[in-house]
Protein backbone atom coordinates (compact mmCIF):
# COMPACT_ATOMS: atom_id res chain seq x y z
CA UNK A 1 0.00 0.00 0.00
CA UNK A 2 0.81 3.55 -1.30
CA UNK A 3 0.06 6.48 1.00
CA UNK A 4 0.76 10.11 0.48
CA UNK A 5 -0.17 13.42 1.64
CA UNK A 6 -2.66 15.51 -0.29
CA UNK A 7 -0.97 18.08 -2.37
CA UNK A 8 -3.55 21.40 -1.67
CA UNK A 9 -0.98 23.54 -4.25
CA UNK A 10 -2.11 21.15 -7.12
CA UNK A 11 -5.28 22.94 -7.00
CA UNK A 12 -4.99 25.83 -9.19
CA UNK A 13 -6.82 29.67 -9.02
CA UNK A 14 -10.00 29.69 -10.96
CA UNK A 15 -9.81 31.93 -13.85
CA UNK A 16 -11.97 34.13 -16.26
CA UNK A 17 -13.51 31.81 -18.43
CA UNK A 18 -11.56 28.70 -17.12
CA UNK A 19 -13.61 25.72 -16.64
CA UNK A 20 -15.30 25.25 -12.94
CA UNK A 21 -13.58 22.38 -11.39
CA UNK A 22 -10.24 22.16 -9.73
CA UNK A 23 -7.06 20.52 -11.17
CA UNK A 24 -6.42 17.01 -10.84
CA UNK A 25 -3.74 16.18 -8.39
CA UNK A 26 -0.56 14.75 -9.52
CA UNK A 27 -0.22 12.13 -6.43
CA UNK A 28 -2.63 9.43 -5.37
CA UNK A 29 -2.95 9.44 -1.70
CA UNK A 30 -3.17 5.40 -1.64
CA UNK A 31 -2.82 2.44 -3.62
CA UNK A 32 -4.38 -1.11 -3.78
CA UNK A 33 -7.04 -3.06 -5.44
CA UNK A 34 -10.75 -3.40 -5.48
CA UNK A 35 -11.71 -7.03 -4.38
CA UNK A 36 -15.30 -8.58 -5.32
CA UNK A 37 -14.82 -12.52 -4.49
CA UNK A 38 -11.72 -13.95 -6.51
CA UNK A 39 -11.39 -11.21 -8.76
CA UNK A 40 -8.78 -8.40 -8.02
CA UNK A 41 -8.84 -4.85 -9.61
CA UNK A 42 -5.51 -2.91 -9.19
CA UNK A 43 -6.43 0.99 -8.43
CA UNK A 44 -5.14 4.09 -7.45
CA UNK A 45 -7.01 6.77 -5.06
CA UNK A 46 -7.02 10.75 -5.73
CA UNK A 47 -8.45 13.44 -3.98
CA UNK A 48 -10.96 14.93 -6.07
CA UNK A 49 -12.69 17.04 -3.25
CA UNK A 50 -10.85 20.47 -2.17
CA UNK A 51 -12.02 23.16 -0.15
CA UNK A 52 -11.12 26.28 -1.47
CA UNK A 53 -10.92 28.92 0.82
CA UNK A 54 -8.95 31.48 2.51
CA UNK A 55 -6.39 30.09 4.73
CA UNK A 56 -4.60 32.86 6.76
CA UNK A 57 -0.96 31.92 8.90
CA UNK A 58 -1.04 33.17 13.29
CA UNK A 59 1.36 35.88 13.90
CA UNK A 60 3.06 37.30 16.47
CA UNK A 61 0.99 40.54 17.15
CA UNK A 62 4.06 42.28 17.86
CA UNK A 63 6.74 41.74 15.01
CA UNK A 64 4.43 40.05 12.25
CA UNK A 65 6.43 36.58 12.58
CA UNK A 66 4.71 33.58 11.79
CA UNK A 67 3.91 31.32 15.16
CA UNK A 68 5.50 28.00 15.24
CA UNK A 69 3.17 24.64 16.56
CA UNK A 70 5.23 23.22 19.15
CA UNK A 71 4.11 19.85 21.57
CA UNK A 72 5.06 20.85 25.30
CA UNK A 73 5.30 18.56 28.00
CA UNK A 74 2.93 19.62 31.08
CA UNK A 75 5.29 18.20 33.65
CA UNK A 76 8.81 19.74 32.39
CA UNK A 77 6.90 22.96 30.42
CA UNK A 78 9.53 22.64 27.69
CA UNK A 79 9.45 22.05 24.33
CA UNK A 80 9.46 17.91 23.16
CA UNK A 81 11.51 17.21 20.43
CA UNK A 82 9.07 14.53 17.38
CA UNK A 83 12.08 11.55 18.04
CA UNK A 84 10.40 11.72 22.15
CA UNK A 85 7.17 12.14 21.00
CA UNK A 86 4.67 8.57 21.53
CA UNK A 87 0.84 7.68 21.21
CA UNK A 88 -1.31 7.13 24.60
CA UNK A 89 -4.76 6.91 24.91
CA UNK A 90 -6.27 7.92 28.48
CA UNK A 91 -7.87 5.10 30.42
CA UNK A 92 -8.74 7.54 33.02
CA UNK A 93 -7.76 10.88 34.73
CA UNK A 94 -4.32 11.44 33.76
CA UNK A 95 -3.36 7.74 33.44
CA UNK A 96 -2.38 6.40 29.73
CA UNK A 97 -1.59 3.00 27.94
CA UNK A 98 0.66 3.80 24.96
CA UNK A 99 0.80 2.12 21.93
CA UNK A 100 3.51 2.03 19.26
CA UNK A 101 3.28 1.77 15.60
CA UNK A 102 4.49 -1.50 15.09
CA UNK A 103 1.61 -2.09 17.34
CA UNK A 104 -1.49 -0.35 15.27
CA UNK A 105 0.22 -1.30 12.08
CA UNK A 106 -0.36 -5.06 13.19
CA UNK A 107 -3.75 -3.85 14.00
CA UNK A 108 -4.71 -2.96 10.61
CA UNK A 109 -7.41 -4.65 8.75
CA UNK A 110 -7.22 -6.36 5.45
CA UNK A 111 -9.07 -3.39 4.03
CA UNK A 112 -5.72 -1.21 4.80
CA UNK A 113 -4.61 -2.93 1.36
CA UNK A 114 -8.08 -3.72 -0.68
CA UNK A 115 -11.11 -2.74 -1.06
CA UNK A 116 -13.52 -5.83 -0.49
CA UNK A 117 -16.37 -5.44 -2.00
CA UNK A 118 -18.98 -7.49 -0.08
CA UNK A 119 -22.44 -6.04 -2.09
CA UNK A 120 -23.66 -4.04 -4.41
CA UNK A 121 -26.43 -1.61 -4.14
CA UNK A 122 -28.85 1.04 -5.38
CA UNK A 123 -27.26 4.44 -5.05
CA UNK A 124 -30.07 6.28 -4.52
CA UNK A 125 -30.82 3.91 -1.61
CA UNK A 126 -27.78 5.04 0.13
CA UNK A 127 -29.16 8.15 2.73
CA UNK A 128 -26.69 11.10 2.13
CA UNK A 129 -26.50 12.08 5.45
CA UNK A 130 -23.89 9.08 5.59
CA UNK A 131 -21.66 10.71 2.89
CA UNK A 132 -18.00 11.82 4.04
CA UNK A 133 -15.88 12.11 1.19
CA UNK A 134 -15.40 11.20 -2.51
CA UNK A 135 -12.44 10.43 -4.37
CA UNK A 136 -11.29 9.07 -7.86
CA UNK A 137 -10.34 5.76 -8.58
CA UNK A 138 -7.94 5.53 -11.47
CA UNK A 139 -6.57 2.27 -12.77
CA UNK A 140 -3.71 0.37 -11.77
CA UNK A 141 -1.46 -1.92 -13.78
CA UNK A 142 -4.59 -3.54 -15.16
CA UNK A 143 -6.39 -1.51 -17.09
CA UNK A 144 -8.85 -4.43 -18.90
CA UNK A 145 -10.25 -5.11 -15.26
CA UNK A 146 -10.60 -1.49 -13.88
CA UNK A 147 -12.69 -0.94 -17.57
CA UNK A 148 -14.60 -4.27 -16.87
CA UNK A 149 -15.69 -3.14 -13.40
CA UNK A 150 -16.68 0.25 -14.60
CA UNK A 151 -18.41 -0.76 -17.55
CA UNK A 152 -20.57 -3.28 -15.62
CA UNK A 153 -21.42 -0.84 -12.94
CA UNK A 154 -22.81 1.47 -15.36
CA UNK A 155 -24.67 -0.88 -17.26
CA UNK A 156 -26.22 -2.04 -14.10
CA UNK A 157 -26.93 1.65 -12.29
CA UNK A 158 -25.58 -0.01 -8.88
CA UNK A 159 -22.88 0.87 -6.35
CA UNK A 160 -20.43 -1.57 -4.71
CA UNK A 161 -20.46 -1.52 -0.55
CA UNK A 162 -17.02 -2.18 1.33
CA UNK A 163 -14.80 -0.82 3.11
CA UNK A 164 -11.47 0.90 2.94
CA UNK A 165 -8.70 1.81 5.54
CA UNK A 166 -7.46 5.96 5.02
CA UNK A 167 -4.34 6.36 6.99
CA UNK A 168 -5.29 5.49 10.58
CA UNK A 169 -9.45 4.61 10.43
CA UNK A 170 -11.24 2.34 8.30
CA UNK A 171 -14.56 3.50 7.15
CA UNK A 172 -17.44 2.03 5.07
CA UNK A 173 -17.37 3.02 1.61
CA UNK A 174 -19.76 3.17 -1.88
CA UNK A 175 -17.73 2.44 -5.09
CA UNK A 176 -19.80 3.91 -7.84
CA UNK A 177 -19.36 6.04 -11.02
CA UNK A 178 -19.33 9.56 -11.70
CA UNK A 179 -18.89 10.90 -15.22
CA UNK A 180 -17.10 8.11 -16.83
CA UNK A 181 -14.89 6.91 -13.96
CA UNK A 182 -15.08 4.93 -10.93
CA UNK A 183 -15.23 7.01 -7.63
CA UNK A 184 -15.44 6.08 -3.69
CA UNK A 185 -17.15 7.68 -1.60
CA UNK A 186 -16.31 7.16 2.45
CA UNK A 187 -19.15 6.64 4.79
CA UNK A 188 -20.29 7.64 8.21
CA UNK A 189 -20.82 5.34 10.86
CA UNK A 190 -24.35 4.89 12.17
CA UNK A 191 -23.26 5.87 15.51
CA UNK A 192 -21.16 9.15 14.31
CA UNK A 193 -24.85 10.20 13.26
CA UNK A 194 -26.98 12.32 15.13
CA UNK A 195 -30.46 11.36 15.32
CA UNK A 196 -32.64 15.01 14.67
CA UNK A 197 -35.47 13.20 16.57
CA UNK A 198 -33.50 13.30 19.69
CA UNK A 199 -33.64 16.36 20.34
CA UNK A 200 -36.58 17.68 22.48
CA UNK A 201 -37.21 20.84 20.04
CA UNK A 202 -38.59 19.03 17.63
CA UNK A 203 -41.45 17.80 19.69
CA UNK A 204 -42.61 21.11 20.82
CA UNK A 205 -43.64 22.24 17.16
CA UNK A 206 -46.81 23.54 16.69
CA UNK A 207 -48.88 23.06 13.54
CA UNK A 208 -48.76 25.29 11.03
CA UNK A 209 -52.08 27.37 9.98
CA UNK A 210 -53.84 26.38 6.56
CA UNK A 211 -53.43 29.88 4.94
CA UNK A 212 -49.93 30.35 6.11
CA UNK A 213 -49.19 26.49 5.29
CA UNK A 214 -50.88 27.27 1.46
CA UNK A 215 -48.72 30.80 1.29
CA UNK A 216 -45.57 28.74 1.87
CA UNK A 217 -46.09 26.18 -0.43
CA UNK A 218 -46.90 28.80 -3.01
CA UNK A 219 -44.14 30.24 -2.41
CA UNK A 220 -41.91 27.09 -2.83
CA UNK A 221 -43.73 26.23 -6.26
CA UNK A 222 -42.94 29.74 -7.55
CA UNK A 223 -38.95 29.35 -7.02
CA UNK A 224 -38.90 25.31 -7.85
CA UNK A 225 -36.70 25.05 -10.56
CA UNK A 226 -33.37 22.65 -11.68
CA UNK A 227 -30.31 22.21 -8.94
CA UNK A 228 -27.44 23.88 -10.49
CA UNK A 229 -24.28 24.07 -8.36
CA UNK A 230 -21.94 26.43 -10.78
CA UNK A 231 -25.03 29.24 -9.87
CA UNK A 232 -23.45 29.26 -6.14
CA UNK A 233 -20.11 31.10 -5.04
CA UNK A 234 -18.38 31.62 -1.99
CA UNK A 235 -18.95 35.16 -1.90
CA UNK A 236 -17.46 35.69 1.38
CA UNK A 237 -14.15 34.26 0.11
CA UNK A 238 -14.34 36.81 -2.77
CA UNK A 239 -14.83 39.40 -0.52
CA UNK A 240 -11.81 38.32 1.65
CA UNK A 241 -9.49 38.11 -1.55
CA UNK A 242 -10.68 41.93 -2.43
CA UNK A 243 -10.03 42.81 1.39
CA UNK A 244 -6.61 41.66 1.15
CA UNK A 245 -6.14 42.87 -2.89
CA UNK A 246 -6.66 46.81 -1.64
CA UNK A 247 -4.74 45.87 1.67
CA UNK A 248 -1.40 44.32 -0.53
CA UNK A 249 -1.87 48.00 -2.71
CA UNK A 250 -1.52 49.67 0.31
CA UNK A 251 -5.82 51.08 -0.28
CA UNK A 252 -7.77 52.17 2.88
CA UNK A 253 -10.02 49.41 3.99
CA UNK A 254 -13.60 50.75 4.43
CA UNK A 255 -15.98 48.67 6.85
CA UNK A 256 -19.21 48.68 5.53
CA UNK A 257 -21.89 47.52 8.17
CA UNK A 258 -24.80 45.30 6.35
CA UNK A 259 -27.96 46.70 6.67
CA UNK A 260 -30.56 45.42 9.56
CA UNK A 261 -33.36 43.34 8.57
CA UNK A 262 -36.66 44.33 10.06
CA UNK A 263 -38.24 41.84 11.75
CA UNK A 264 -41.70 41.24 10.49
CA UNK A 265 -44.50 38.56 11.53
CA UNK A 266 -44.86 35.51 9.95
CA UNK A 267 -48.03 36.14 7.58
CA UNK A 268 -46.69 39.47 6.69
CA UNK A 269 -43.22 38.36 5.16
CA UNK A 270 -45.32 35.62 3.40
CA UNK A 271 -47.40 38.12 1.83
CA UNK A 272 -44.63 40.63 0.78
CA UNK A 273 -42.40 37.38 -0.56
CA UNK A 274 -45.37 36.12 -2.72
CA UNK A 275 -45.85 39.85 -4.01
CA UNK A 276 -41.95 40.14 -4.60
CA UNK A 277 -42.55 36.73 -6.40
CA UNK A 278 -45.39 37.87 -8.72
CA UNK A 279 -43.55 40.94 -9.90
CA UNK A 280 -40.54 39.25 -11.34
Amino acid sequence: MEEQEENAEDLAPLAEGEKRSAAPPRRSIWSGSITIGLVNVPVKLYSMIYDKGIHFHFLHSVDGQPLKYVKVCTKEDKVVPWNEVIRGFEVSKNEYVTVDKKELDAAKPESDNRIRITKFVDYFSVDPIYFDKTYALLPGKNNEAYALLLRTLERQNKAGAGRITLRTKEYPALLHTYKGAMVLTTLRYVYDVVDPQDFEDLHKLKEPQKAELDMATKIVSDLTGEFDISEFEDTYMKRVEELIAQKVKGEKVHIEKPPEVEAKGLMVALRETLKQLEQK
